[in-house]
């Protein structure tokens, strides 16, 4: 594939998603028309309920999803190169489960501490890491099925976890409900500013990472031969994923398969140079989770279904898909 038309279509990609971002503004059970929806945009007016309903309630839920898909995203595709494993991804690797266990102790535990929990996250993400790879780790490296029985292990302890808390503090647990199913409903703008500041901090180590990817990528042999060190590249590669996807977490709960589909995807569009591959998969990513939450609100209305449990349903034979393509 030429570099010029992989550009483009990373390029389409994001025009698509900030048309998605669009539509979605206008869709509810308050419709708003696409012209009404830049008019407002555009030309704010105190008091006009059109005013109302996008800045307070669909802006920063759909500035969210964005942020948040792009996110998962990156942190899986980051994954994917650091182990070598296409099956790689923050929840299959049990970093999503890790950091959840640790923000879910604040919420239900110490909720007075819960401007703590991007850092909480972050902490719980990094040891399900640490012990995911300590348990997969061979003398000849880590194959697919060692990552995927690792993170089960972890998945199942951290679950435990989840449990333990869920009955120790029943008379809490409503409020916590929805984040566990990782639902956008009723975030507003303070979880859009706690996070963006984050994001914006990873997406920039991110792309300044392209490059260590790409080395890392083509095999720890060939990385030593061109003079690198792989365990740093790899612990600091690590890192910055478990940061992506930790945030995510402490922002809107546990979102599945975002991180293990859209890398690809995007490999399957733009190929594996992540000079193309990383901001594919963040454009990719915003859009995805953009409208599995979307659809999640509307098809099912009046009802609405969290885009954790969207992204399950469409993720989970894929992903058994994938494992019996690449593994068996």
């Amino acid at each position: 594939m030429t570099k010029s038309r992989s550009g483009i279509i990373v390029v389409i990609t994001f025009l698509l998603a900030i048309a998605a971002a669009v539509i979605a503004i206008g869709l509810g059970s308050v419709r708003i028309s696409v012209p009404d929806i830049l008019e407002t945009l555009l030309h704010s007016t105190a008091g006009n309920v059109n005013d109302t309903i996008i800045f307070n309630i669909r802006l920063p839920r759909v500035i969210l999803a964005l942020i948040i898909g792009a996110n998962i995203a990156i942190s899986g595709a980051i994954l994917q190169a650091v182990m070598g494993n296409p099956l790689a991804d923050p929840g299959l690797t049990g970093v999503t489960s890790g950091a959840a266990v640790f923000v879910l102790v604040i919420m239900l535990a110490k909720p007075e501490y819960t401007h703590f929990m991007p850092l909480a996250a972050l902490i719980g993400g990094l040891l399900a890491a640490t012990i995911v790879y300590a348990l997969a780790w061979r003398r000849n490296g880590i194959s697919p099925i060692s990552i995927i029985l690792a993170g089960v292990a972890v998945n199942a302890l951290c679950g435990g976890v989840v449990g333990y808390l869920s009955i120790i503090y029943s008379d809490r647990l409503p409020s916590a409900v929805q984040w566990m199913n990782g639902s956008l409903a009723a975030k507003g703008n303070s979880v859009v500013t706690m996070i963006l500041p984050y994001a914006i901090v990873g997406w920039i180590l991110s792309f300044f990472a392209i490059r260590k990817a790409n080395v890392i990528r083509m095999g720890d042999q060939v990385a030593a031969n061109l003079g690198e060190s792989v365990n740093r590249i790899r612990i600091l590669l690590s890192i910055l994923a478990v940061f992506l996807a930790a945030i995510s977490v402490a922002a809107i709960g546990m979102i599945g398969f975002v991180g293990l589909i859209v890398p690809h995807m995007a490999r399957f569009l733009v190929g594996s140079n992540y000079k193309y591959m990383m901001p594919m998969s963040m454009a990719l990513g915003a859009l995805v989770l953009l409208v599995a939450d979307t659809g999640g609100r509307t098809l099912f209305s009046p009802l609405e279904i969290p885009a954790g449990i969207l992204m399950a349903v469409i993720g989970g034979p894929y992903f058994l898909y994938l494992m019996r393509r690449s593994v068996f």
